[in-house]
């Protein structure tokens, strides 16, 4: 049934739109900036760590973390809500020049890293959530949309946590580094609990029609409302059996809401299996934080459940669905993103099982992941290149 259609899309790819589109929408420069970047510096990062790079790319994890947490994951954000608000309340966002502006503050943040200007780069590391919380502010006030001004105020709290690392890197505040990279952590954690709790029930019924995905609102609640205690725990520097008590809660709360999503009827269906797939990571993650706190498990393998098969996996999906969907291209993926969303997972079984397996494979596994990410993200790159930067095949705007 899918294959005259999967045709149709190539002939149609292969024909093409004339012109030049990528500042046409937010998706298109963001979802390939944060591509680019990531496949690079997750290869960077691994180098240097495995002692390969004479010369260092970033100053020890902190800054890999930072990097990965304020350059990639919320280069992807911003793709996705500056694209999600003008859906959302039938406004303009950011386009042209303006949205150019906004791509050029994010690379000077990445710029900036690589140099000793560090309190300069802390400033413009800061003001690029904060720029793009004004820019889906203004549509989401003239348009009343009540429902997602929250996604402003998550984004200013990005840009203030991403100074408050800055600052306590350089003394200037008595505060953990890595507790406002915990922190950030747990905000982008709650935006994908919130985002996936609206669009994978939603694509698992569209595309696997008879699915009955369902949402309960006992569930909802307790699974939003857990993960909020996580960050305030994680705030207010709470003891560790709260923590673990917290996270161990929330492990069930999400897994009983993805069994309300009935993963299993989706295996047929790539675009959609890949989204249950990473949100079941968020399970995982939060398992291995409970027993990070109860000492049970060491190590930063809850932290790669989160960052490598959560937040990989469910940009890698909705980078690909969106960037599909709003180019007037078919929602079936082909063999390339098979691929795609097959070495995603790979990567974060890799990365979080390997060492876990045995301590000999660490240096191994660490490596062998880091080179399946960046060619997930360098295919995507590459495959996407045309579809984001040429416009869409149905003469629609965007």
């Amino acid at each position: 049934m899918n294959q005259p259609l999967k045709e149709s899309s190539r002939s149609t790819d292969q024909a093409g739109a004339a012109g030049f589109a990528l500042w046409n929408l937010g998706f298109r420069p963001f979802y390939l900036l944060a591509s680019l970047f990531s496949a690079f510096s997750v290869l960077l990062w691994s180098a240097q760590f495995l002692g390969y790079l004479p010369a260092a790319y970033l100053q020890g994890p902190i800054w890999h973390g930072h990097e990965m947490l304020f350059g990639y994951t919320t280069a992807v954000i911003a793709g996705f809500l500056l694209t999600a608000v003008r859906a959302w309340t039938n406004q303009p966002t950011a386009s042209g020049v303006p949205l150019m502006a906004l791509a050029a503050l994010w690379i000077s943040g990445r710029m900036l890293m690589m140099t000793p200007f560090i309190m300069t780069a802390a400033l413009v590391n800061a003001a690029f959530p904060m720029a793009v919380a004004w820019a889906i502010g203004i549509p989401l006030f003239r348009a009343r949309n009540v429902r997602n001004y929250f996604f402003v105020g998550l984004l200013v709290l990005m840009g203030v946590l991403v100074l408050a690392v800055h600052l306590a890197l350089q003394g200037y505040l008595e505060w953990p580094p890595r507790l406002g990279l915990q922190l950030a952590l747990d905000v982008v954690l709650f935006i994908m609990v919130v985002v996936g709790g609206r669009v994978i029930p939603m694509f698992t019924n569209n595309g696997v029609p008879g699915t009955k995905a369902a949402r309960h609102p006992l569930v909802e609640k307790c699974a939003l409302g857990s993960v909020l205690c996580l960050f305030l725990a994680d705030l207010l520097q709470l003891p560790q059996t709260v923590i673990a008590v917290i996270a161990l809660l929330s492990a069930l709360a999400h897994g009983v809401r993805l069994f309300l999503w009935k993963p299993w009827r989706t295996l047929a269906t790539p675009l959609v299996w890949i989204l249950h797939a990473a949100y079941l990571w968020i399970v995982v993650h939060l398992v291995m934080r409970g027993l990070n706190a109860l000492e049970l498990l060491a190590g930063s393998y809850a932290i790669h459940a989160l960052t490598v098969g959560a937040i990989g996996g469910l940009t890698l999906g909705m980078m690909t669905r969106t960037a599909r969907g709003h180019t007037g291209r078919p929602l079936i993926a082909d063999g390339v993103e098979m691929i795609l969303f097959l070495l995603i997972q790979l990567a974060a079984v890799v990365r979080v099982f390997g060492g876990i397996v045995s301590p000999d494979l660490y240096k191994a596994s660490v490596q062998l992941s880091a080179l399946l990410w960046a060619g997930a993200f360098g295919l995507y790159a590459l495959r996407y290149w045309p579809v984001l930067t040429r416009p869409r095949l149905d003469g629609k705007p965007g």
